[in-house]
């Protein structure tokens, strides 16, 4: 299969992701006001995808980011070798008093009528301090590599983060990757600088660079800039808005041959309707919708996103491609944390109509 994208065969490297690592603590289903103790996960959307990329389809990835040396950074460095990603880091010293710091998430997981809080504390984040001339890409890319990820969250955290962004995707093309993009628009991260204006200017010059993007209506309205659809969807679950906006998406950015994203009915913070659909080369596909009993929303997109790469990686057909996101993505709601426990076999079986009967 083609996608309209001309996919390696084989590299040393399946997938290079470049974003900030973080820790995200979570008290589960006590909000923090009122919390005593809390789990600490390891995240950064574009790690994520790697982490799920390796620990579940054993695909060859690594992370490019920042690292910070202390005590929190030996934590993020030691859950990124147990998923198995091989990590190219800027290191940053820290003084032991204000950083550069790995950034804090905080996330409790709400329950029922009331919803997920998330805040950060990004002050001094090290990965913000990137910038071009960091990483040495002919070194990261010197056994080739098929793959090449970044997203909208790692964009909007300094005026220099976009410009890495860039300039990995400049390399990652030299060396023969397809360059994927998750839009992720924040709008408490972009408000920072001017808000959507700063986002659409910043987000659309990495876009003319990516084959392959991931992300909502809303993402490519915030993101991107694009007007609203002409026609209104009838719920969140139907995708006439999303495929819509594709024409626009494509009259800016011809390159692009592959959009696709989640579609996801919120009836409470721990049940949910789940579906995908992606548009390959001028057709659209569709997954079939199903009900989630949601442990864990955090992290469910970038599941969606790895199980969509991993198909194409692996040649599948654009359904199963779309089919096998849409099942690891509601799979890893099922878990806590970020970062996927599912197996492939796990993946493949609910991708293809399997149900929580017990394996025996």
């Amino acid at each position: 299969m083609s996608y309209g994208l001309n996919i390696r065969p084989r590299a040393s490297l399946d997938f290079v992701s470049l974003g900030a690592l973080v820790h995200r603590l979570d008290p589960g289903l006590i909000p923090f006001r009122k919390a005593t103790h809390c789990d600490i996960h390891v995240s950064g959307g574009e790690f994520n995808c790697a982490a799920n990329l390796a620990d579940c389809f054993g695909l060859h990835t690594a992370v490019v980011s920042a690292m910070s040396e202390y005590p929190i950074g030996d934590l993020i460095g030691e859950r990124v070798k147990a998923m198995g990603v091989r990590a190219f880091y800027k290191r940053f010293k820290h003084n032991g008093v204000n950083g550069p710091n790995m950034a804090a998430v905080y996330s409790d997981r709400g329950l029922g009528v009331r919803a997920p809080v998330v805040f950060y504390n990004r002050s001094n984040e090290a990965a913000a301090q990137l910038k071009p001339g960091d990483f040495d890409w002919a070194s990261i890319f010197a056994g080739g590599a098929r793959w090449f990820h970044s997203g909208g969250i790692f964009a909007a955290l300094s005026e220099t983060t976009s410009q890495v962004i860039i300039e990995g995707m400049k390399a990652a093309k030299a060396a023969g990757a397809i360059v994927s993009f998750d839009l992720n628009y924040r709008a408490k991260l972009w408000s920072l600088w001017d808000g959507e204006a700063k986002a659409a200017s910043v987000i659309n010059k990495i876009v003319e660079n990516v084959d392959v993007l991931v992300g909502n209506e809303e993402d490519l309205q915030l993101g991107l800039g694009i007007p609203g659809p002409e026609v209104a969807a009838t719920s969140k679950l139907d995708p006439s808005t999303f495929f819509g906006m594709i024409d626009k998406v494509v009259k800016m950015h011809p390159q692009v041959k592959v959009v696709a994203t989640t579609l996801r009915e919120v009836h409470s913070t721990n049940r949910h309707t789940w579906g995908a659909v992606a548009w390959v080369d001028g057709k659209t596909y569709s997954a079939p919708t199903c009900d989630l009993d949601v442990y864990d929303r955090v992290g469910g997109g970038d599941g969606f996103a790895s199980g969509l790469i991993y198909g194409m990686l692996t040649g599948e057909s654009p359904e199963d491609c779309v089919n096998l996101g849409w099942a690891h993505g509601a799979l890893l709601t099922t878990f806590p944390g970020d970062t996927t426990m599912a197996s492939v076999d796990q993946v493949r079986a609910f991708a293809k109509g399997g149900s929580a009967r017990i394996q025996r």
